[in-house]
């Protein structure tokens, strides 16, 4: 490891992370999440002697190796870097992520470019899903230029589709509504408890004394808010089927309000414990799906698109879902447009083992 290990740093779609080949990391998770801890510069609210940005979106880790089934290309596994604990999750996934995965595996020979477009096949390792992914490679090389725009992210990027199946219950047993409830009533507030890719609990802001339009720095302000969200959290992780969720990263906590620029619903969402400068994908996935419920706190407060692309708005913009539905209104597929750029490529040199220090 004094040699440095190789490193991709990329954004993908609205976070930022490492990604490395399991070949370059030891073996055994323990000594991973050490190293990763080292590499990132954690536990220290700023991270400053490690390349985490002192965000949880910004300290995240995507960990590459060849496919172990015959229907994907490349297994991805992420996990969350925590930024003030000596904590290395992996009990979700990154649909954000999940974005720079194509690109990245096709820079490190993972999968071959094609001419014009390369379609990669993705098993994402924390939940058991394929996604499929399609990355220009125009002249067969990566190519992060185009004109594909997410909110959260400035500029304009190269577009990646990526399409999931198989999303219900991807933590929870199968199944999209774990207790088989549209509404479940926890500490006197109305919730779904919804898992389409990223277990979420979805209430109505204002249930809170809430309007939904509050800024991100307000509700991480707001001790009381966060301590009563957390309550209903820890009560929902256990009926999720989660166990105890006192350390782990989900389920994701989103407050909900009616649409306030065109879109189908507002959200303002917790990972667990500080506010999203923007939304997820698989937890706007599962956000969307609650709207089409006939039941609970999303039912109430959406507007349904006619076109099936639901803009679920978040504090900085809105990120695009599409959901396939059968005959009987069952999803059957769901779909999002993200982007990515690589940042950097080279070596990372991990810091020492350290105590957590006081910025």
């Amino acid at each position: 490891m004094s040699e440095g290990i190789p490193c991709l740093w990329m954004r993908g779609g609205t976070s930022k992370g490492a990604y490395f080949l399991a070949r370059d990391l030891p073996a055994g998770r323990a000594a991973i999440d050490d190293l990763l801890l080292r590499i990132m510069g954690s536990p220290d609210p700023r991270q400053i002697d490690g390349i985490g940005g002192a965000d949880p979106l910004t300290s995240k880790v995507a960990i590459l190796s060849p496919s172990s089934r015959p229907d994907a290309d490349v297994d991805y596994l992420f996990l969350q870097v925590f930024v003030d604990q000596a904590l290395v999750s992996d009990a979700q996934g990154c649909g954000n992520i999940l974005a720079g995965v194509g690109p990245a595996a096709i820079e490190r020979g993972l999968v071959a470019a094609q001419a014009g477009q390369t379609p990669v096949r993705i098993h994402m390792v924390n939940t058991g899903e394929v996604a499929l992914a399609h990355v220009a490679t125009p002249g067969g090389r990566v190519s992060y230029e185009g004109s594909a725009r997410i909110d959260g992210v400035p500029g304009s990027s190269a577009a990646i589709p990526l399409m999931f199946s198989g999303l219900a219950g991807s933590m929870t047993g199968g199944v999209m509504l774990p207790t088989g409830n549209a509404v479940d009533g926890i500490e006197d507030v109305d919730c779904t408890l919804i898992d389409m890719g990223m277990p979420i609990v979805v209430m109505d802001a204002a249930d809170f004394g809430l309007s939904g339009q509050e800024s991100r720095e307000a509700l991480d302000a707001d001790a009381g808010l966060k301590a009563r969200i957390e309550a209903i959290r820890l009560i929902a992780g256990s009926m999720m089927g989660l166990g105890d969720v006192t350390t782990k990263s989900v389920p994701k906590m989103t407050l909900i309000s009616p649409a306030s620029a065109g879109g189908a619903i507002s959200t303002r969402s917790f990972i667990p414990h500080r506010c999203h400068a923007t939304i997820g994908v698989f937890a706007a996935v599962s956000v969307a799906a609650a709207c089409v419920l006939p039941e609970g706190p999303a039912a109430r407060l959406a507007r349904l698109p006619d076109d099936g692309v639901f803009r679920v708005e978040h504090p900085t913009g809105a990120a695009e879902v599409i959901l396939s539905r059968d005959d009987h209104g069952a999803i059957t597929a769901a779909g999002t447009l993200r982007t990515a750029r690589k940042l950097m490529d080279g070596v990372v040199f991990p810091g020492p083992a350290r105590q957590p220090v006081t910025p």
